[in-house]
């Protein structure tokens, strides 16, 4: 997993066409269309290139217009909408094929002293007790549909380890909650803006897989169609994606084809260091 990783940050080393407009490179992980992490963490990654050092992304607003080719690269341009004493805002727009298939908005923040309370994260088993979830078993995979196992069986730059798998081959109806330990597969450098371009990547993974929960859905069947449409994302506390970190899920509502879904991410002490929500296309064709 550690090639996996190395490639991942190579993803993040966007080139720079002009000032305000700079190119990644995609990948194919297995989905039928760029994953929504990657143009997340790209997109992140080219507004913190027009940033002034010493502030730090605190929140971030994107919808998923168009379905990504990952064929071929993206091109982020930037506007840099404002630069004030102490915030500064930013708007990317991903191109494609002289299309916009991608819109985000982010806030950075020089970090100040505040009043400080946060919710308290789950009991749940840790990491070490549980087993490696990044790719499943052999005996596991073999019995997969060719839709889930092309997914599932690439290596990832991700260690993950949910606390309730889904079974992909037999799911049964369950409460819209999931927890998963994750972190990367590797040391990364001390750069805390990195760190939080990579957990904007990983953010989009497993979080609509929440609402489908209840249903028992069957992801093998071609009736089935999800994709992301809306991310939200809040950044509270400093943190490192390569040590263990809670990715604590849940999904109060599923109507009219799209479900909704909320994230919180605590690290091991139990600090809530980001918060997420998200809505998703979830439909059923009869």
């Amino acid at each position: 997993m550690i090639g996996q990783l190395s490639d991942l940050l190579r993803q993040f080393e966007l080139e720079r066409l002009e000032v305000n407009l700079f190119r990644g490179e995609s990948r194919d992980i297995g989905s039928p269309q760029v994953f929504g992490g990657q143009v997340l963490g790209q997109a992140l990654t080219a507004a913190y290139a027009t940033v002034e050092a010493g502030r730090e992304v605190h929140s971030l607003h994107a919808y998923f217009l168009r379905r990504g080719d990952f064929n071929r690269p993206i091109v982020y341009q930037v506007d840099r909408s404002r630069d004030g004493h102490s915030f500064s805002s930013r708007r990317v727009i991903a191109i494609q094929n002289g299309d916009p298939i991608f819109t985000f908005s982010s806030s950075f923040h020089v970090p100040e002293p505040g009043l400080d309370h946060q919710s308290v994260m789950p009991q749940v088993p840790p990491p070490e007790t549980l087993p490696d979830w990044s790719r499943p078993a052999a005996e596991i995979a073999e019995r997969l549909p060719e839709k889930i196992r092309r997914f599932m069986v690439r290596e990832r730059p991700f260690d993950l380890r949910p606390v309730d798998p889904i079974d992909y081959l037999d799911p049964k109806p369950a409460p819209p909650v999931q927890h998963i330990w994750l972190r990367t597969a590797g040391r990364l450098p001390d750069d805390p803006h990195l760190h939080r371009c990579l957990l904007a990547y990983i953010s989009d993974f497993s979080l609509l897989g929440t609402a489908t929960r209840p249903h028992a859905i069957q992801y093998s069947s071609d009736d089935l169609v999800m994709a992301s449409i809306d991310h939200a994302m809040w950044f509270h506390r400093d943190f490192r994606v390569d040590d263990w970190l809670l990715y604590s899920m849940d999904s109060p509502s599923a109507s009219g084809a799209r479900g909704f879904s909320r994230g919180s991410i605590f690290d091991r002490s139990g600090r809530l260091v980001a918060s997420i929500a998200q809505e998703g296309l979830m439909r059923v064709r009869s």
